[in-house]
């Protein structure tokens, strides 16, 4: 496994080199004479080797989708993390809540990174009619990631952080709702377009929705 490490960073640096030569051509020249060799490449130097080329072949969608989701959702938890001075060294007991099928797959190739990345004491996913305790919420699409509340926030801090994402929100409706009631734009941009606005538009107003319940439910305390 070692050694299919190293051979993969090797040839990951020999590249790198390729790219960075034109605006950095003396050191990666140097760099390239002892990587070269060690990456089973022939050549007497790095000028004459072929500018790296994308190969679109070899492009994951699907990997990009689930490290993106791993990001948002370690995000997620940094951000509330921060807002609500909970120390990085704390570990965190999560809730998830209206995942989807991508959402679980996702959890399952990843609950190790997330637990070691987002510092988190366990993961458990509650059923459809499980009632969730009164919970600091991050969103990754319409999946509720929940951090429960109980002798770890502060209520008037969390209230401000989702009156802030509220504003956040509401300011950046409107936006968006002008542009689909008006008949220039829905009638001159290409229908891509326009879906792609009123899938925008759809998400921010679950959103929306989402951080009022929270907004609600955390005020009551």
């Amino acid at each position: 496994m070692q050694r299919g490490t190293r051979k993969t960073l090797l040839n990951v640096l020999e590249s790198i080199l390729r790219l960075a030569h034109p605006i950095m051509p003396f050191i990666t020249e140097e760099i390239w004479q002892r990587v070269a060799p060690l990456a089973g490449i022939e050549g007497d130097t790095i000028m004459l080797q072929s500018y790296p080329v994308c190969d679109e072949t070899q492009i994951d969608a699907d990997a990009i989708t689930e490290t993106q989701w791993l990001m948002q959702f370690i995000l997620g938890i940094r951000r509330i993390r921060g807002e609500m001075n909970i120390a990085p060294s704390k570990p965190l007991p999560v809730l998830l809540q209206n995942g989807g099928a991508v959402d679980q797959q996702c959890l399952t190739n990843n609950r190790s990174y997330l637990q070691k990345l987002a510092r988190l004491e366990s993961i458990t996913w509650l059923n459809p009619d499980e009632a969730s305790p009164e919970s600091a919420i991050a969103l990754v699409g319409d999946l509720k990631i929940l951090i429960p509340m109980a002798g770890l926030i502060d209520k008037q801090a969390e209230l401000a952080r989702l009156d802030k994402e509220i504003q956040r929100v509401s300011k950046e409706l409107p936006r968006i709702e002008g542009k689909l009631s008006n008949p220039t734009f829905i009638d001159k941009a290409p229908l891509d377009v326009i879906e792609k606005e009123k899938a925008k538009l759809a998400d921010l107003q679950s959103i929306l929705n989402n951080l009022e319940q929270q907004q609600s439910k955390i005020q009551s305390l």
